[in-house]
């Protein structure tokens, strides 16, 4: 504790006080905090750090978050597998559309390739003009250039650009006369019969790398200087002046810049220009290393997702003796690793939930002859038996997790004190879970009170745990009450839920297991 910085700390503080609970932004200012903060007592309980400050604020922290490392924001070398050519003897990273599509965990595999190698190929795009987008859209947004949303990589009468000949294209980055720079570049193969137009790609954190291993004086030429990176024709104009290297404040390889096409006139004194060519030709050289050029071939429904501010693209001379048709279109890192960080939250989310069910939902449930767990999936199945939208049947399923989460547990709602489990489940769902599966969840205690009092005979059909219970948490709601929870929006799945509750005690029944409402609980996650 002593070696964390009070400011920092209290910063960072995870309270309701101090960050809204729905989405974690901040609720203070920095300069808000008092002057001469200090920590005025601190201890572990509930396997939690709790810190009492010197204002009288109370913090908790879990110790897993105190010792996390940071991982950055994952576009530098930091993290990266640096290739050759070689490293894909086995298979480059590549999925099935439709496997992509349905699977959350595939569709993280190969978002996962692109952040950590640069790229991923995706088989069996239906090759229909136009699918490049829905490719795009399957994790971000598309980026629209000068060149349209989409642009067509074939043979033109009047190109404005060497891509659209079939002459040789040496290694190089788009756009590089952007800022920002398109992040992301994806190639969808509509038609390849032509002789040649084989793809390649360099790994220029890799290249970069070598030069710095190599020749680091020429290393750091090239993340000093400014080059004039330009682009014009009829109706446009563009210019950047960024290096062909950019390391960020730690030195750390985070972008390469590099299309000799697009280089502009460099001006600068003779010795400078000298030294900046030098560096250039031997950073060229060595992104043309044969051992570096990973070779392939794209065919129809093939489509190439890749990071171009890291991997170098290419492509051999082709002969017009058949069809070279590509789509491409433009996209950016931050949307594809926006959606990495979700399927990988939204796992982790399931695997929670899921640890519950197998560890303390294994444990009794007040009293009855079913398991915790046993109960909340017997809920589900009658749900589901019942047709109820996903929704529902995600509610039926994690309507007690309350007890679980609380500072009380179902021991002690049988021992005469409420633990309010269902506001309890609600919060805590509601990380992952909008109001139509959490309103359900909060409400199922209700909509027992209100049965017992709307539905003559309903309290009579209770188990003796759930007449106890209904005791504890308030007994039969009142005539005013049952007509006040009548009139709420989700008064009408939380009875719905409660009726799949009392069925849901049945010693022995079959059920489904957690992992099978895996993909329903994925489908309603935000």
């Amino acid at each position: 504790m002593t070696e964390l910085p009070p400011y920092w700390l209290r910063d960072n503080c995870p309270c309701a006080e101090c960050r809204d609970p729905r989405n974690g932004q901040k609720l203070f200012q920095v300069d808000d905090l008092p002057e001469d903060l200090t920590i005025a007592a601190s201890a572990e309980v509930g396997g939690l750090l709790e810190v009492l400050w010197s204002d009288g604020h109370r913090s908790r922290y879990e110790p897993e978050w105190l010792d996390a490392a940071d991982e950055g924001d994952g576009r530098t070398e930091a993290g990266k597998r640096l290739w050759v050519a070689a490293d894909f003897a086995r298979g480059i990273p590549e999925a099935a559309w439709e496997a992509y599509l349905a699977d959350p965990a595939e569709q993280a595999a190969v978002l996962a390739a692109v952040r950590r190698s640069g790229f991923a190929v995706l088989r069996g795009v239906p090759a229909v003009e136009g699918q490049v987008l829905r490719v795009a859209e399957s994790f971000g947004y598309v980026r629209v250039t000068n060149y349209g949303e989409l642009f067509d990589v074939r043979v033109e009468p009047d190109p404005n650009n060497l891509a659209f000949t079939s002459v040789a294209i040496a290694p190089h980055t788009d756009n590089p006369y952007r800022d920002p720079v398109p992040t992301l570049q994806l190639l969808h193969c509509l038609e390849n019969s032509a002789t040649g137009g084989d793809s390649g790609l360099v790994d220029g954190f890799k290249a970069a790398a070598l030069l710095r291993e190599e020749a680091p004086a020429d290393f750091a030429t090239l993340t000093r200087t400014p080059v004039p990176f330009a682009f014009r024709d009829r109706r446009t104009e563009l210019r950047a002046d960024r290096p062909l290297i950019d390391v960020d404040p730690l030195g750390r390889i985070r972008e390469v810049r590099f299309n000799n096409r697009s280089i502009g006139t460099l001006r600068g004194g003779r010795d400078d220009l000298e030294t900046f060519y030098a560096a250039y030709r031997r950073f060229a050289a060595i992104t043309l290393r044969p051992e570096l050029r990973l070779a392939f071939r794209l065919g129809p429904g093939d489509c190439l997702v890749f990071d171009n501010t890291r991997l170098l693209h290419a492509r051999t001379a082709f002969r017009q003796d058949g069809h070279r048709h590509l789509q491409g279109c433009y996209a950016d890192l931050d949307s594809l690793a926006s959606t990495l960080a979700v399927l990988h939250r939204r796992t982790a989310a399931l695997d929670a939930i899921a640890g519950l069910f197998a560890g303390e939902g294994a444990g009794e449930y007040l009293g009855e002859e079913v398991t915790m767990a046993e109960h909340m999936l017997q809920a589900a199945a009658a749900a589901e038996a019942a047709g109820a939208p996903d929704h529902l049947v995600a509610a039926a399923l994690l309507h007690d997790v309350g007890h679980f989460q609380g500072s009380l547990y179902g021991r002690d709602l049988m021992q005469g004190q409420d633990n309010r489990h269902s506001d309890t489940g609600a919060d805590w769902l509601a990380r992952w879970f909008g109001p139509e599966v959490t309103e359900p969840v909060r409400l199922h205690v209700a909509a027992k009170r209100y049965l017992c009092a709307a539905e003559p005979g309903y309290r009579e059909r209770l188990s003796a745990a759930s007449a106890y219970t209904l005791t504890v948490q308030g007994g039969p709601m009142g005539e005013i009450e049952a007509a006040a929870f009548a009139e709420l929006p989700g008064a009408t799945d939380a009875v719905a839920v409660r009726r799949w509750d009392e069925q849901a005690k049945v010693a022995g029944a079959p059920t489904p297991g957690f992992d099978h409402y895996r993909p329903l609980l994925v489908s309603l996650m935000r």
